[in-house]
């Protein structure tokens, strides 16, 4: 699976935009700061069945990944990883695109889902920006044309 996505999850990692490990991705989900919980094709049944649980407590997709944990770890610079949670709506969305591009059926509902919330985030931080661009104009004088010169 070469589309883009272990390229994605590296640049999240350098961002800071992803968690890795159980703790880490228990501690961003319980917070509700997970917005897509990622789990490796061989993962052990006790860490799949704890994401998923995580993905309900903190109201986020987890999907299983057509990647093994030693290729998860390696786009982190780990020796293996095998559970991954973004923590930005925007590349939660952009991996679940990418993951949905490969498997309509399985990844396509979550990648709707996550594609209508950044969108939706997006919205709201361009009309935060605006009202923040507003007070301030509201708060400086109107600009007036300098005196010509003395009068005498």
């Amino acid at each position: 699976m070469d589309n883009g996505l272990i390229g994605l999850i590296g640049l999240a990692r350098k961002a800071g935009k992803a968690e890795v490990g159980e703790e880490s991705v228990s501690i961003a989900a319980k917070a509700h700061k997970a917005r897509l919980i990622l789990l490796a094709s061989d993962a052990g049944e006790h860490t799949r069945r704890h994401g998923e649980r995580l993905g309900e407590q903190g109201n986020c997709p987890a999907l299983p990944l057509p990647l093994t944990k030693a290729e998860l770890g390696g786009a982190l610079g780990r020796g293996s990883c095998a559970i991954l949670a973004f923590t930005d709506v925007g590349m939660a969305a952009a991996a679940a695109k990418k993951l949905a591009a490969a498997d309509p059926a399985l990844y396509g509902p979550a990648a709707q889902r996550l594609d209508y919330k950044a969108e939706k985030t997006l919205r709201r931080r361009r009309q935060t920006r605006q009202r923040e661009k507003d007070s301030k104009a509201a708060g400086r004088k109107p600009w007036a044309a300098p005196s010509g010169g003395r009068e005498t």
